[in-house]
């Protein structure tokens, strides 16, 4: 209950801090979607919340707004025609997932948690991690955020099986048993870690600290 109670205070007291802070770059990134690619400044997208009731998680728009149903669909890959020039310097720079600083006000997410999943992707998650994963609320960042922040390099680097079927195999498995992970060492601890490495990686994206920080993740096998 108490830690329940601190992580919420945290999520509202570091997204109404960001808003203040960010609203200048909030500002140009709109300014420049608004007169670059297609005109689009947010996207709008439903993803599966906590307790698995859907919600739409709102970013800034990278990619051309029919792609959902272009190329790989849900499944993103390096290079993907489907994002805008703009889009890669936001989705590189991770300025894109700022918006959900909104949906962490409105009680969607939290700073810290598991990935929100459109359906397509949570279906690959087998039943039981399934019915597990959203019984805390998903976030903007997470653990398994934080050991695939290099997913599009990963999948894009298979190049002899379909990336819908190497991400079901191989990646959707062992994201479930880093998201298994985190509810059994959740703590106030554990997430004001998770903040500090994820932004860590930003300034350095191949550092290993995750490994030192965190004790008996599971694996990468591939």
């Amino acid at each position: 209950m108490i830690y329940l109670f601190s992580k919420r205070l945290l999520d509202l007291l570091l997204s109404l801090i960001s808003i203040i802070l960010l609203s200048p770059v909030f500002i140009i990134v709109i300014i420049i979607l608004k007169f670059t690619a297609e005109g689009e400044i947010f996207y709008f997208q439903k993803r599966i919340g906590h307790k698995n009731k859907s919600f739409y998680i709102i970013k800034f728009a990278t990619m051309l707004k029919d792609s959902i149903n272009m190329g790989t669909g849900s499944i993103t890959l390096k290079n993907d025609y489907r994002v805008t020039s703009f889009g890669k310097f936001l989705r590189k720079t991770k300025i894109n997932e700022l918006p959900q600083i909104i949906n962490v006000v409105k009680g969607d997410i939290s700073i810290v948690g598991p990935r929100p999943l459109v359906q397509k992707t949570f279906a690959m998650y087998s039943h039981k991690i399934q019915s597990k994963i959203y019984q805390i609320k998903p976030g903007i960042t997470g653990i398994g955020s934080i050991v695939f922040r290099d997913e599009e390099s990963i999948i894009s680097s298979v190049k002899n099986e379909d990336p819908f079927i190497f991400y079901k195999r191989a990646i959707s498995p062992h994201k479930g048993e880093l998201e298994m992970w985190y509810q059994k060492n959740k703590s106030f601890c554990t997430d004001l870690k998770i903040i500090f490495v994820t932004a860590w990686i930003i300034i350095f994206p191949s550092s290993k600290i995750y490994n030192k920080l965190f004790i008996n993740l599971p694996e990468r096998d591939f």
